[in-house]
């Protein structure tokens, strides 16, 4: 879970006597974080109805052992934590107040980047998975066993959870006086600022590198590689097997690319102007990424054929 901040931003300003602080307002911002996130309890139901629907087809018309549909299962599981933690995050924005500890802070800012690391490096795995399956057609029996596809998920959930580490030992609740509020969010508790510096920034080079360039990398060359087969050899029905990952994947990257974007602007050097509209498209561009959370199960479920005759 993001930093949700309900007192102001400081920003340099220069007048006569030689410099004093002026305050950014951000209650504007938070006035419509707390307005949008109304649609968090909605995207949280339609998530456990459609995800909870793609566990079932899965359970009852697929096998569970093919590599395929454990790396699906294991999505749909990020997904589902990954949700979990909006009814706490829109309670928090529309109160301004964190009402439910200190334990649950850490818990649910944790689950927050859980769901999402694992969500990510997840996607790649499938994208390289169907790389093997329809690039080394031969040979890609051999390797994509039961086995290795456990193995994968295992790794991906033990890269996930120790990615999560920062979040879980910096977030933890406090009493904010100024606003007379408690508040939820990274703060140094008994940290020196170098420790926490290098908690931050530790967190922020992993996040973009390794569940944002490297899985962007990943699925980039391996469609590529899917694209040139399949043009080559006019296998139309190893294109329709490929169709679902590649929906699934573009429009993760499509609604995920804009927030990161937003996130990658320093702040550091802003007047107060721009860090008032910065805070407006991260409102804006952080809802559109939770939205792929919600709707996914819609192409899980719609744009396979196969899963469109299970529904019925």
């Amino acid at each position: 879970m993001e930093n949700v901040t309900f007192d102001y931003n400081y920003c340099d300003t220069n007048d006569s006597d030689g410099g004093i602080l002026e305050v950014c307002d951000s209650d504007g911002v938070n006035y419509l974080g707390a307005k949008i996130s109304y649609i968090y309890y909605f995207m949280f139901l339609f998530s456990l109805v459609g995800n909870g629907l793609v566990l079932v087809i899965i359970h009852r018309f697929e096998r569970l052992t093919t590599v395929t549909n454990i790396f699906l299962l294991n999505l749909v599981m990020s997904s589902l934590i990954f949700m979990s933690s909006l009814p706490f995050h829109g309670v928090y924005m529309q109160l301004s107040n964190w009402i439910f500890g200190n334990v649950m802070c850490k818990i649910v800012g944790s689950v927050y980047y859980l769901g999402f690391y694992s969500s990510v490096l997840f996607l790649a795995l499938l994208t390289f998975d169907r790389h093997l399956a329809v690039v080394y057609s031969l040979s890609a029996p051999r390797m994509r066993s039961q086995r290795y596809a456990l193995l994968c998920c295992a790794v991906v959930w033990l890269v996930s959870s120790l990615a999560c580490i920062p979040s879980m030992i910096l977030y933890r609740s406090f009493y904010y006086a100024v606003d007379n509020a408690t508040l939820c969010q990274e703060v140094p508790g008994g940290f020196t600022d170098t420790t926490v510096t290098h908690l931050k920034n530790s967190a922020f080079y992993i996040q973009l590198f390794l569940f944002l360039v490297f899985p962007l990398i990943v699925i980039v060359y391996c469609y590529v590689r899917i694209a040139i087969t399949v043009i080559s050899s006019k296998l139309v029905t190893k294109f329709k097997t490929v169709r679902l990952i590649f929906v699934i994947v573009l429009l993760f990257f499509i609604c995920w690319i804009p927030y990161n974007v937003v996130l990658l602007t320093d702040h550091g050097s802003m007047d107060c102007e721009e860090i008032q509209r910065r805070g407006y498209a991260e409102q804006v561009t952080r809802n559109l990424a939770y939205i792929y959370f919600c709707i996914s199960p819609i192409f899980y479920t719609f744009v396979e054929k196969r899963f469109q005759n299970y529904f019925r």
